[in-house]
């Protein structure tokens, strides 16, 4: 079974040393001048929720195949590049982000069969290539290069699942960013792509039958040509499809006829006696129904109903299964199950922690490693498969930790830790003796000497005590005038711990703070933590956000007019939320990919999923407090808002830019001072997995040009 956890350039000009230029931005610097902004056409669309009449005149935008939307997109990019084009240092900015993402990543090494698999990146390539080696001083072959199947890098590999023998593997790949997928076999032994082809997949990978033969998969029928990327997506569907077999020979295993806005998945028990079939309305709760395997007419059984918690099965032996779940424990605990019983009861085998969050459990190698989050950084412990702890596993750095996966025969596991100023370094561990071993470091060009992290707590507006994570130079000073740069997510049961980011670097380097902060509906305290931030208490997230903002300030790391605060997806959200509540708070706002528009999210593509994290409108309960927030319907015309980026992608069809295109429109409207708004779309891009090396150099290159000529920063180089 699979490890269960809650619910991935253009030349300029070189400067060195010797010719390092200082780009001063005071009071005195250049004005650069905003074009005009399209007119956008305002229609008389109203909507009636419950007695409360809503404006949407920008409706139109909503469909992406509309000539009128194309030609708004390409005026509004060309606003958008004649004013970051003006910007004095930003190929400067791009040379330096080139140099900091160019060094070697590697993913942590999975067995297969007789071979040895990791991703591998030399630095700039646009998509990571998987490779294998026979051992692990072996030279590396590569396996699949994702980079040779476009010009542009833009074809990703989103998944990748071997057979239990290690003779076949799986791959789903993305276009352009799109959530939609398709899977392909390869012949592990000659590298051969097989002609099996499954099309018309989302939010599913391959999870293959014990006895390697096929797999199953989750699809939707064909959409409606021109509703690819934004229609409504119902009816996920499981399928088993046989090696060599055509998409049209795969048996239907699953299907409910009666609620088409739901998802599922199927996977079988590592020893193939069961089979399991998850369901679940949106990004968190979930129901377990199972039959044996063999009994293929044999209806489900539900081995737990949903939604109110969460459950998955991490290992079974025999009718024994182990299940990952925070029924009756908010922090998460594994238990086990009898399958043969007339009803499912619990039984512990790592009990809940009450103060800290159980975040992932594996089982490798006759053992269970289990991961905390401890104040949202990750501790890791080993124990036999009946619960005993067997030791603490000795981290090397205090971070992020990935990995300790394996089979059931392992020896050893890999896991990689990365800190917010260290890339991923890989480590082997040895199961019987917990020793680690470094497997590989990369080598960067600069000094991680020069920087720090410090973890602070601050109260928030109900005076619960919030984490945030600081990263800035040892010699930082507190006297207001940092650039600081204000993270943020919030949601989803989702947890921010510290993750390398090569752009921070330049941030740091120009003087710059970063900071993440641990904001309420993420995971990092558990489900409690979660709830709090979630439906009618969202709010929650808001108020810690300003009041991050407010402590920083406070405390003499910035001032209003060096802050930025940024964010994507539910992170947009969140940024356009701050923005409209508090504009005086910020000098830059960076929404990217945002959920803007609350009372129409759940029309478009799978945002029905978002329901039970936001509520809906359709709901005249939940209608009231989303429109109390709702980025899109509470920007107030006269407003001098802040200097604000808003960042999007023409192939998102998991939050459609109509969201951001209705937003940037109506703040362009509303804006009463010179601050300027602008949106940035970009081509053949989606939500954001996938995305080439060269474009996400290319969107760094703006936001932070944007960011730190609109908080006067003096760039050095």
């Amino acid at each position: 079974m699979k490890k269960t956890t809650r619910s991935v350039f253009a030349a300029a000009l070189l400067l060195t040393a010797s010719s390092a230029l200082l780009f001063t931005n005071c009071k005195s610097q250049m004005k650069i001048k905003t074009a005009p902004y399209p007119v956008a056409r305002m229609d008389s669309t109203v909507d009636n929720y419950f007695g409360t009449q809503v404006a949407d005149p920008y409706r139109w935008m909503e469909d992406d195949n509309s000539e009128e939307t194309h030609a708004w997109v390409e005026a509004e990019n060309a606003v958008t590049n004649d004013y970051l084009a003006q910007i004095p240092y930003r190929e400067q900015i791009r040379q330096r982000l080139t140099e900091l993402w160019n060094y070697p990543k590697e993913g942590v090494p999975s067995k297969h069969g007789d071979y040895y698999y990791s991703f591998r990146n030399d630095g700039l390539q646009n998509q990571s290539v998987l490779y294998r080696q026979s051992s692990l001083d072996a030279e590396p072959e590569v396996f699949l290069d994702p980079n040779t199947l476009s010009e542009d890098g833009t074809v990703a590999l989103s998944t990748v699942s071997f057979s239990e023998d290690g003779k076949y593997m799986a791959y789903s790949l993305a276009a352009s960013g799109s959530d939609w997928v398709e899977i392909r076999v390869m012949d592990a032994t000659t590298k051969t792509v097989l002609p099996d082809l499954i099309k018309w997949v989302k939010f599913s990978g391959a999870t293959w039958a014990s006895d390697s033969k096929g797999f199953y998969y989750s699809g939707y029928d064909e959409p409606a040509k021109g509703s690819e990327l934004s229609g409504q997506n119902q009816f996920q569907k499981i399928y088993y499809h046989k090696l060599g077999d055509p998409q049209s020979k795969d048996k239907l295993i699953y299907q409910d006829k009666e609620h088409p806005l739901r998802y599922f998945n199927a996977e079988e028990s590592n020893d193939g006696r069961y089979l399991f079939i998850y369901g679940s309305e949106g990004t968190h709760g979930t129901e377990i129904l199972y039959r044996e395997t063999a009994k293929t007419n044999a209806p489900f059984k539900t081995l737990f109903a949903g939604f109110e918690n969460d459950y998955g099965i991490v290992y079974t032996k025999g009718d024994r299964a182990y299940v990952y779940t925070n029924e009756e424990a908010p922090n998460f605990r594994l238990a086990e199950v009898d399958l043969s019983g007339a009803k499912p009861v619990l039984k512990d085998v790592i009990a809940e922690n009450p103060d800290n969050l159980l975040e992932t459990v594996s089982a490798v190698g006759g053992y269970l490693m289990a991961s905390y989050l401890e104040d949202a950084q990750n501790a890791v412990y080993q124990y036999d498969m009946e619960g005993k702890l067997i030791r603490k596993v000795e981290l090397p750095d205090i971070g992020t930790v990935a990995g300790f996966d394996g089979s059931k025969e392992a020896v050893e596991t890999f896991y990689s830790i990365n800190t917010f100023t260290s890339p991923a370094a890989i480590y082997q561990y040895s199961l019987a003796d917990g020793v680690s071993t470094l497997l590989r470091k990369p080598e960067v060009s600069y000094d991680t000497d020069l920087y720090t992290t410090d973890q602070v707590f601050f109260t928030s507006k109900d005076g619960t005590k919030v984490p945030m994570f600081i990263v800035h130079r040892k010699d930082m000073k507190l006297n207001g005038q940092n650039p600081l740069y204000l993270y943020g997510y919030g949601g989803f049961n989702i947890s921010r711990t510290p993750g390398f980011n090569p752009d921070n670097i330049l941030l740091l380097e120009q003087g710059g703070i970063y900071v993440v902060v641990n904001l309420r509906g993420g995971g990092e305290y558990g489900e409690k933590w979660h709830r709090a931030g979630m439906l009618a208490n969202k709010q929650n997230v808001f108020d810690d956000f300003i009041c991050a903002a407010e402590y920083l300030i406070e405390k003499g790391y910035t001032s209003s007019d060096k802050l930025a605060i940024a964010g994507g997806s539910n992170g947009g959200l969140l940024v356009g939320a701050c923005e409209v509540q508090r504009p005086d708070l910020f000098a830059v706002c960076l929404p990217s990919v945002g959920v803007m528009d609350m009372l129409r999210y759940h029309k478009f593509t799978i945002g029905w999923g978002w329901v039970v994290e936001y509520g809906s409108s359709d709901n005249e309960e939940q209608f009231n407090y989303i429109y109390k927030y709702s980025p899109l319907h509470n920007i107030k015309a006269g407003t001098c808002y802040p200097a604000t980026l808003v960042l999007t992608a023409d192939h998102d069809d998991r939050v459609v830019p109509a969201h951001s295109f209705k937003f940037a429109a109506t703040m362009q409207a509303a804006q009463a001072c010179d601050n300027p708004v602008l949106i940035r779309i970009e081509s053949n891009a989606g939500h954001g997995a996938g995305k080439p090396t060269s474009k996400r150099i290319n969107e760094s290159t703006d936001v932070y040009s944007f960011f730190f000529w609109n908080t006067q920063t003096k760039v050095k180089f």
